[in-house]
């Protein structure tokens, strides 16, 4: 694959730049890939070029990061956000969306970004990255992943209260989670069948209605509601007894009811390969699951493992597509 895969700045004053830097240096003979932002937030070590064109790329990785130039109004100072860069910011990702859309590049991996920074600078609209790549693909339906080599899992409800989840969680909700990550895994992870896995909202799944009613007033007749319809379910299961190995083996993704829910056993079991995922999109695209890390950037220390697995998995969803 020669296309590019377009690696976003995020925030400047972040982690982002430094450990798209030491990811550079980890694929630069696996990938051809190209940085998108200002070089001048970038470390002041690090061999890069300007090119003008993504097909550039290809030729410059093995020996330097390519840079598609994108001039930001303000500096960056490691730890200290400047809302003067938000538009910078959102610009580049609309840039990036589209530079995929048109083929130029293969995927899109996505450096953290500081909400605040954006709504400051610029009155971002959005509640974080996946809402905007959503919007700039048409206001398409979408859910997040979190991938590992262990565990794939989807939260149903998302950034919200734990006590509004009961009344988020719909039965059109929790159907559509489920259609969009089956489309996701055979699309773009070649899984031809997906075995998914569905949690229950209450403790031990309910416990027949002991624990909580949803599961047996709606979720279960909706699980076999898509069975009959070719999806490969099981559920709704006991959380507490779905993230062991044994259990682990038996589905390709876990659909679950919640944040916490989902993403607590995935941290557990492997923190810093984590991956984001945002399913449904027109295009590909991962992001490592971290924040910015103001406490430690410009520190030299940052941990780029998770932006190394988000760019390997990003690549082999476009190798697959």
């Amino acid at each position: 694959m020669t296309k590019p895969l377009v690696l976003t700045c995020g925030e400047p004053a972040g982690i982002g730049p430094e450990i798209a830097v030491r990811a550079w240096e980890a694929l630069a003979d696996q990938m051809p890939m190209l940085w998108l932002g200002d070089p001048r937030h970038l470390p002041g070590d690090v061999p890069h070029e300007v090119i003008s064109d993504p097909a550039q790329a290809a030729e410059v990785t093995p020996r330097a990061l390519p840079v598609l130039a994108h001039p930001f109004a303000g500096s960056a100072t490691p730890g200290q956000p400047d809302p003067a860069n938000a538009i910078g910011v959102i610009d580049v990702i609309a840039r990036a969306v589209a530079l995929v859309r048109s083929g130029a590049a293969c995927a899109l991996c996505t450096a953290p970004i500081h909400k605040k920074a954006l709504k400051d600078g610029a009155d971002f609209a959005y509640p974080g990255h996946t809402e905007y790549l959503a919007a700039l693909a048409g206001q398409c339906e979408v859910v997040m992943m979190l991938a590992s080599d262990q565990l794939r899992v989807v939260p149903t409800t998302i950034h919200i209260p734990l006590a509004d989840v009961p009344n988020m969680l719909t039965p059109a909700l929790l159907r559509r989670t489920i259609e969009i990550t089956d489309e996701g895994l055979r699309r773009q992870f070649g899984i031809p069948k997906p075995r998914l896995a569905v949690a229950g909202l209450n403790p031990h799944a309910g416990e027949g209605g002991t624990m909580g009613h949803q599961e047996v007033d709606w979720i279960a007749g909706l699980v076999d509601e898509l069975r009959g319809e070719g999806f490969d379910l099981t559920g709704p299961l006991p959380a507490d007894t779905m993230f062991h190995a044994a259990a682990r083996a038996r589905y390709d993704a876990a659909i679950c009811m919640y944040h916490d829910q989902a993403l607590i056993p995935i941290k557990t079991l492997d923190f810093d390969l984590g991956v984001n995922v945002t399913l449904g999109l027109p295009f590909i695209r991962t992001s490592p699951d971290h924040g910015t890390a103001f406490d430690i950037a410009g520190r030299g220390i940052a941990n780029p493992s998770s932006m190394i697995q988000a760019m390997r998995l990003a690549h082999r969803m476009a190798a697959n597509q």
